[in-house]
């Protein structure tokens, strides 16, 4: 199958993006997915998103496949970097608020002409404390806990031990995010990835749950940058009466890398 792609990256979390509006690519399956995001003998990606119609009056439809090949639920970095994709189809405008459609629902979004793309997450309505950090879903499940060594922390090891913890089970494992609180209120994180299986430069989900864990800790900041391996995010939202974490926005660069053909 020859498939046009192209790659794009938000904070060093890459995506293989491909234009399915025409259907051509609905046959793609995973071994094919695994293969094309393979650093040795593909392309190289952290994952694959198909830019697809809508079935309602969205923008476009996304979905989203893990490294390993397998249709997964939300990816935060992926949504940024399938909006500055759309944009440069000219499905949709610079500086205008679009919304697109997802396994888990409908996402605002809007990006302005330096390709920084601002995403709407979905609310969090539980947060899961245990005795070793917080559960928390924010489209993905993560599993945040607190880490002062950060510089050192063997995110391979230590994630995927966390990953495969029989807590989660149920959910099909867990991403993990190492973060540390820093004296400035700014966060840095290291994430292990489920379906990755491996340390990522940067998660959109995971920014996005450490930021509510460090809020629910602390309470006196309710908008936090980011500090990953792949460069610097932004998260923000509010707290409403009844407990519920809404308007969660993320925020960052998504950025074109190349484009080709695979044959």
């Amino acid at each position: 199958m020859k498939i046009n792609f192209h790659k794009y990256q938000g904070t060093g979390n890459d995506f293989i993006m491909i234009d399915n509006r025409s259907g051509d690519y609905d046959a793609i399956d995973n071994q094919t997915v695994e293969f094309l995001c393979n650093r040795k003998f593909g392309v190289g990606a952290d994952g694959l998103i198909l830019l697809e119609n809508s079935n309602n009056e969205a923008a476009f439809k996304m979905r989203y496949f893990n490294r390993d090949g397998k249709e997964a639920t939300f990816c935060g970095n992926g949504g940024r970097c399938i909006v500055a994709f759309a944009a440069k189809l000219n499905i949709i405008k610079y500086d205008t608020f679009i919304e697109f459609q997802s396994i888990v629902g409908f996402h605002k979004a809007i990006i302005n002409n330096s390709n920084v793309v601002s995403l709407k997450m979905k609310d969090v309505n539980e947060i899961i404390q245990m005795n070793d950090g917080f559960f928390i879903d924010t489209g993905s499940p993560h599993f945040v806990t607190l880490c002062d060594n950060i510089e050192n922390i063997n995110v391979l090891k230590e994630g995927k031990k966390l990953r495969n913890d029989l807590r989660f089970k149920k959910f099909g494992g867990t991403n993990v995010n190492f973060m540390k609180i820093n004296k400035d209120n700014s966060l840095s994180i290291r994430t292990f990835e489920r379906g990755v299986e491996d340390e990522t430069l940067s998660c959109g989900t995971g920014s996005v749950a450490s930021a509510i864990v460090a809020y629910k800790l602390k309470k006196n900041c309710s908008k936090f940058i980011i500090n990953t391996l792949g460069g610097k995010i932004s998260v923000r939202f509010n707290e409403n009466l009844n407990g519920t974490i809404n308007d969660i926005w993320l925020e960052g660069k998504a950025e074109f890398v190349f484009e080709g053909v695979f044959f």
